[in-house]
């Protein structure tokens, strides 16, 4: 049995994932999930949101904010830049709707200062260093180059609350049929 991807797959809306190939050639992205934040004209914004750090919060800021999350990798570009994916349920000035609860920026002054309020906690909010970017029309090419698949509508669940580790095969899994299979390549295929 020849396994087949899928042929004209969307174009990502803001909200969905990314999900690598199995065999993606490209250590950046190597089984790797990315919530689309910003799908239009300019291109592609995206974080990808199963690659975590060792490094705090605290550790990479010049204040101390006393937040136990750790950092992810957001995505090779500008690795200087913080960026910041949350589910806080009041209103945060600028933050931008992804949909079902998930919101991608808004004021980091605000946020920090529900951080030290203790009303945000470590499971509401996730910052990346870093970003994925594609410029008009890359990610359409990679696209029909098969390099990745679309999942609709990122969950809370998914984001805030999966095991980073195990996203990329979990998400396939949920996905079912030929991703079922997918979720089950061995990352060396030699290995099999």
């Amino acid at each position: 049995m020849r396994l087949e991807y899928d042929k004209n797959i969307p174009d990502p809306k803001n909200g969905d994932l990314l999900i690598s190939e199995p065999f993606l050639n490209d250590p950046n992205f190597d089984r790797t999930v990315i919530l689309v934040c910003e799908n239009g004209a300019d291109g592609t914004f995206g974080l990808v949101i199963n690659k975590t750090t060792d490094l705090l919060l605290d550790e990479v800021m010049n204040e101390t904010i006393d937040f136990n999350g750790r950092l992810n990798i957001g995505g090779p570009v500008e690795q200087n830049t913080l960026h910041y994916i949350h589910r806080i349920s009041m209103p945060i000035e600028g933050a931008i709707p992804l949909g079902n609860g998930i919101y991608w920026s808004g004021d980091y002054e605000q946020i920090k200062a529900l951080i030290l309020n203790g009303q945000v906690s470590e499971n509401d909010i996730k910052f990346y260093l870093g970003y994925s970017g594609w410029s008009l029309g890359q990610l359409r090419v990679e696209l029909d180059q098969q390099s990745w698949f679309v999942k609709p509508n990122a969950t809370a669940r998914q984001i805030f609350d999966m095991d980073e580790d195990a996203l990329w095969k979990s998400i396939l899994h949920e996905m079912g049929g030929k991703y079922k299979v997918f979720s089950n390549y061995p990352a060396d295929p030699r290995l099999n």
